[in-house]
């Protein structure tokens, strides 16, 4: 039990510290998982996807006023603050009735985003459970991803041209055109965060609001991830299985939070070029250890 409990703590702190990093979670969870790994595999694998849950709830919870529409300081504003006087409303009904129009426009660009990675997510979730987890992928898609990434914060470089700071004015074919460069993070070790911010830089977003988006999108994207898995092994799992889980959860939770503080603050005045090198580094040192080891 405790040698079980110290897996969770590993594989939740690889999970809380690669979701939101243009690294790939999931493949540095499979890679701990050739060392690390709770028994049986089934089981294993399911835990890897729900605790993202966890991650996902860091999030919302930094993110809470953001994407919030009925957030008081932004209702607020539209009225003077004795409105409730003046007329005999409510105030609290008042934000009930009116969100914030700028908010919505961001939900709405979030839903359209998603729509990609949902559909080709109900098609091909099994096949890829089956045939794309393994070490040998995810080291090629490390490469790959950590190519891309050196690539296009090159091109950037040279590239003065307008960038987008506000997510709610993207149109939605560029949305939508970021919702498909997320399907790519199907492929383990790619990295969700990795396409997302990639694929919306290259279509104009800045470094930090592609950085933003790709968290605002994880939001649906991952909780519809976590609950197909969820039922999918509803009756499967005891309820010592479903403690880990709520451990993992809970402790993915605390690691991501302090990661996206950090992350946010270093790429204000900083590239992804390090990540890029760092993706490159560990595909060699896979392929060296899984080929000849």
């Amino acid at each position: 039990m405790i040698i079980d409990f110290i897996k969770v703590l590993i594989l939740s702190i690889v999970e809380g510290v690669t979701e939101f990093l243009p690294v790939s979670s999931t493949g540095h969870l499979i890679l701990v998982n050739q060392f690390v790994k709770l028994e049986p595999e089934g089981f294993s694998n399911a835990f890897n996807i729900i605790i993202q849950l966890g991650a996902i709830l860091s999030v919302v919870v930094i993110y809470f006023k953001r994407l919030n529409p009925w957030d008081r300081e932004k209702t607020e504003r539209y009225f003077p603050k004795n409105y409730d006087r003046l007329n005999g409303q409510s105030r609290f009904y008042f934000r009930l009735t009116h969100p914030d129009k700028k908010t919505i426009e961001l939900w709405k660009r979030v839903i359209v985003g998603v729509l990609p990675a949902m559909v080709l997510g109900l098609l091909f979730d099994d096949f890829i459970d089956e045939h794309l987890f393994n070490p040998m992928v995810v080291g090629a898609m490390l490469l790959v991803w950590g190519l891309i990434i050196i690539f296009v914060e090159k091109r950037n470089k040279g590239n003065k041209g307008f960038r987008h700071d506000n997510i709610a004015m993207v149109s939605y074919k560029t949305v939508l055109a970021i919702g498909f460069f997320q399907t790519l993070a199907m492929i383990p070790g790619t990295s969700r965060s990795a396409a997302t911010i990639m694929g919306a830089m290259i279509l104009g977003l800045s470094r930090s609001a592609a950085a933003e988006f790709s968290f605002f999108l994880a939001i649906p994207t991952m909780l519809g991830a976590t609950f197909l898995k969820v039922i999918k092994n509803f009756g499967g799992f005891t309820a010592y299985q479903w403690l880990l889980i709520l451990l993992g959860m809970v402790l993915s939770f605390l690691v991501a939070y302090f990661v996206i503080k950090k992350f946010m603050a270093y790429i204000r005045n900083n590239d992804f070029i390090p990540f890029g090198i760092y993706r490159i580094i560990l595909a060699i040192i896979v392929f060296i250890y899984f080929l000849f080891f």
